[in-house]
């Protein structure tokens, strides 16, 4: 199924003290775009409260009156926009909260803000949403609160810039940064970062194309394609900062074979200074295996 298909139902993480502010505004493009729904998500994460299980009911129900006033304003600003809203308050670990979210709705994409470039917020966010795009069932857009102020900001009409890698979510990956190009009527930007040994394979940069990849130039927008030597985050960071796109989409493996705990889109997530895309390989249809079902059904190990 395509991206467009999948942009019924948009899920953004909101929270009440302002830190999401752009990426509902980022989701309101988005939704008016693909004639989406968006479902406003809070979440009442135990971290936060050491043992939520400990806080008395009735401090509970006022936390969650609280944010469902908040989020009421926020959903009737979207409605009176012609778009579409709902809010689902829920307790537990974020990402997991907006993961169910998602599943249930049968979302096209979740969406969370980040404290942006100042202090540990990058770091922090940037791990729950490497985390989110490992369990997400569809792709995660993470938007900075700064990503549209300073040096940095986007250009009037900046294009999608694609970071093409060769990995599962490739495909994936292009589908969604040429749906973005054409809805929004922006050009695309691919750029590839060649490993060490991609570079000695082929010493010629031109040697590697689009259809390499086995993709194809629109007619429907304009396509440029570069690449570049070095590490893919380095590489992405300097085309940002060149291009000035309006976000980045990168294919993520739904694990990370980089050495430590965290992986590239980690890495994309922490520096970026644009919203980033984060496009995992589609799920496979879930088969049930009805001979183990059976097995485990009269207790056979």
């Amino acid at each position: 199924m395509s991206f467009a298909a999948r942009m019924k139902t948009i899920v953004v993480a909101a929270d009440l003290q302002g830190q999401s502010e752009a990426a509902i505004g980022y989701a309101r493009k988005l939704a008016a775009g693909y004639g989406a729904r968006v479902v406003l998500a809070h979440g009442l994460d135990p971290v936060d409260y050491v043992d939520l299980d400990a806080v008395p009911g009735r401090v509970r129900k006022a936390m969650s009156e609280e944010a469902r006033a908040a989020l009421d304003v926020l959903a009737g600003d979207l409605l009176r926009e012609g778009i579409p809203s709902h809010s689902e308050i829920r307790q537990g670990a974020v990402a997991q909260m907006l993961v169910d979210i998602a599943r249930q709705y049968e979302a096209g994409l979740i969406v969370i803000g980040t404290k942006g470039m100042s202090g540990a917020g990058p770091v922090l966010v940037g791990a729950i949403a490497e985390q989110l795009v490992r369990l997400s069932p569809c792709p995660v857009l993470a938007v900075a609160a700064d990503w549209n102020v300073g040096e940095f900001r986007p250009t009037p009409g900046g294009p999608v810039l694609l970071a093409m890698e060769r990995n599962e979510a490739a495909r994936e990956a292009v589908n969604t940064a040429y749906s973005l190009a054409e809805t929004f009527h922006r050009p695309l930007i691919v750029v590839h970062a060649r490993g060490s040994a991609e570079a000695t394979a082929f010493l010629n940069p031109v040697a590697s194309r689009l259809e390499d990849f086995g993709i194809k130039p629109s007619g429907r927008f304009p396509v440029r394609f570069t690449v570049k030597d070095g590490n893919p985050v380095d590489v992405m960071e300097q085309a940002i900062s060149q291009y000035h796109p309006s976000i980045l989409v990168a294919g993520v493996k739904r694990a990370s074979h980089t050495p430590g705990p965290h992986g590239t889109a980690f890495a994309l997530l922490a520096r970026s200074r644009v919203p980033v895309l984060c496009v995992p390989p589609e799920m496979p249809p879930v088969v049930v295996n009805q001979e183990s079902e059976a097995c485990s059904s009269v207790g056979v190990e």
